[in-house]
């Protein structure tokens, strides 16, 4: 009979040894997860707030990460965007001043290939925001010394839970062992496991708050800083775009309203009368025109101009102050009388 006891205890110890040898080679590179209570319902409390905050501190590290590769992404993707635009920016430039006979699109080029640089300005700076905004913080707190550090307190106290579980497998055994030869010995040895297991009792209980207050101190760090980077985030990329949307518009306009003005352009041919001579008269200008173009007149409020052509399209053309060009009709009156200190070569 001793002798079939003495082999249960010896397999006991084998099996319980082959079980802390699993527990080190699967659980020492994290918080080994059990529903072992070990000591009390206290210490078990413990555990399951610490397995909860380190699953929570992993989970936000690692959804800072995702940010980081979008981030990465939208930068790259944003520094090809500013390579092909400054090219184009450039193209458009080009053109405009090789093909200035080319009036519309011409003209169009060269205001769309200036705006485009503005465009890419504002890539850049988005670029930018991302980079000193979101990247930098997100990889600093990723890789910094506090989360390494609460995550260590963490699995130094899992590895302790393992070593008291596999202990208080000792006191059990121990207490067996004087249950079945009550001798010295192995009431000593029953005493010093005891002992141990109180030992790892209070260091478990100093370890647990010390790893339960880094890493919920960690977690809402995460959470804070994760917040203000993706609201940095959003609200850079809305400016972007705000301000492309803008740039945008704006270039839209002036090349709508410079194909309307060309198109409504004043023809080239003069109207004569019916005596086949051009009729000259002289005209005040009663409102401020500016030209637009080396075609057009710019007008000053009192100016008077020697009118030269009509046309029906309501334009006129003219000389002012030695210069010529055409204006809006509406701009001018026709004077009856000439002013006495005006000169021209010829009035009809």
């Amino acid at each position: 009979m001793d002798a079939l006891r003495k082999q249960a205890s010896k397999l006991r110890e084998q099996v319980a040894k082959q079980q802390q040898a699993v527990i080190k080679q699967f659980g020492g590179s994290g918080y080994e997860s059990s529903e072992v209570m070990v000591i009390d319902e206290v210490e078990m409390q413990m555990h399951q707030q610490l397995e909860k905050l380190y699953r929570s501190t992993r989970c936000g590290r690692d959804f800072q990460k995702e940010i980081v590769k979008a981030a990465e992404a939208f930068t790259a993707v944003g520094y090809k965007h500013i390579e092909a635009g400054t090219k184009l920016s450039e193209d458009c430039s080009k053109y405009g001043v090789e093909n200035a006979s080319d009036e519309i699109l011409a003209k169009t080029a060269s205001v769309y290939g200036d705006a485009r640089k503005h465009v890419e300005k504002e890539q850049d700076d988005f670029n930018r925001l991302l980079f000193t905004q979101v990247l930098e913080p997100l990889r600093a707190m990723i890789n910094g010394t506090p989360l390494e550090d609460a995550r260590h307190l963490a699995q130094r106290y899992s590895k302790m839970r393992q070593e008291a579980e596999a202990q208080a497998a000792e006191v059990f055994r121990r207490q067996a062992r004087v249950r079945e030869s009550p001798i010295p010995e192995n009431v000593a040895k029953l005493h010093a496991a005891e002992t141990r297991m109180q030992e790892l009792k209070a260091n478990m209980a100093v370890l647990g708050k010390e790893a339960a207050t880094a890493l919920a101190a960690v977690e809402s760090q995460q959470q804070r800083l994760t917040f203000q980077r993706l609201i940095a985030m959003i609200e850079g990329e809305r400016t972007y775009h705000e301000r492309v949307a803008t740039i945008l518009g704006n270039i839209e306009a002036e090349m709508v309203s410079e194909k309307q003005r060309k198109e409504a352009a004043p023809p080239v041919t003069p109207i004569n009368h019916a005596s086949g001579k051009t009729k000259y008269f002289l005209a005040e200008a009663t409102h401020a025109f500016d030209a637009a173009s080396e075609k057009e007149l710019s007008l000053a409020v009192g100016d008077y101009v020697v009118v030269r052509k009509v046309s029906p399209s309501g334009w006129s053309e003219g000389e002012c102050k030695g210069r010529a060009g055409w204006f809006p009709s509406a701009y001018v009156e026709k004077r009856q009388r000439i002013p006495t200190n005006y000169t021209s070569t010829e009035v009809y």
